[in-house]
């Protein structure tokens, strides 16, 4: 965790500093954007990390995997939320999850314009600035405020994507979309939002938020209600007095 620590510190100390000063913004897709912030930031976190663990695996968004212990792997989103900061909106953050035999232990999201700094590990709760967080126990779905986020390639999907927002839309009190899948998980986990669902993300955009939203007390599956493991590309978080209900929603692709 203190590795995890530094290097979200790392990660969101280039983030700070180029705000507002990038150069070039390059595409990786048509709505897919990289800076250079993702990369100065994904360089700092991975020299902190292989600095004290050289012979640990890895998986990052920008440079991929590197070999290593396969029991050991950091999975490492150095800027989620590039199109937001690209754009100067500040929500975005350093995602930084460890997981040991294919288990999430440790999970570390740093927001390094607002300071807030989200953590768990496994098996012994989570925290936002050192302080215990959980889920809210609002309910039911009417009186909930949902979170979700759009796929890269919505517009091949578009009629489903539609179909489960305006269904949420419908059945709950609001639905935001902020721009960051870890931020989306930790809100969820400290009561911000009641829930949140999303489809076609990358491990390294759920994997720390998905262990301290768990944490939290939250219920997170995938839309048919199975267990989330970070290689699948549906995700629902929610507090468990209303995720059933979510769940429904997700699974009705009749508009209701």
């Amino acid at each position: 965790m203190r590795v995890a620590i530094a290097a979200a510190y790392k990660g969101g100390e280039h983030q700070r500093n180029l705000l507002g000063k990038l150069e070039t913004v390059d595409k990786k897709g048509a709505i897919d954007l990289v800076t250079e912030a993702d990369t100065a930031a994904e360089k700092a976190i991975l020299e902190t990390i292989t600095d004290v663990f050289p012979d640990h695996s890895v998986l990052a968004e920008e440079s991929g995997r590197r070999e290593g212990n396969p029991d050991c792997r950091w999975i490492v989103d150095p800027l989620d939320g590039t199109t937001n900061f690209a754009h100067g909106v500040p929500i975005f953050c350093a995602s930084i999850a460890f997981s040991y035999r294919g288990e999430l232990s440790v999970g570390a999201v740093l927001n390094p314009i607002s300071g807030e700094l989200f953590t768990a590990i496994r098996e012994k709760g989570a925290q936002l600035n050192g302080r215990s967080i959980r889920v809210s126990d609002n309910h039911p779905l009417s009186e909930s405020l949902l979170v979700t986020g759009f796929p890269y390639n919505f517009k091949e999907i578009f009629d489903s994507v539609i179909t489960r927002f305006g269904n949420c839309l419908k059945a709950s009190r609001g639905v935001r979309r902020l721009g960051s899948a870890a931020l989306d998980l930790c809100f969820v986990a400290c009561g911000r939002f009641d829930g949140f669902w999303e489809q076609n993300l990358h491990p390294w955009d759920t994997a720390a938020g998905t262990l301290i939203a768990t944490e939290a007390g939250a219920v997170v599956t995938d839309f048919s209600g199975r267990p989330f493991t970070v290689d699948r590309n549906e995700i629902a978080a929610a507090n468990p007095r209303i995720h059933g209900e979510l769940i429904e929603q997700l699974q009705n692709l009749q508009p209701t």
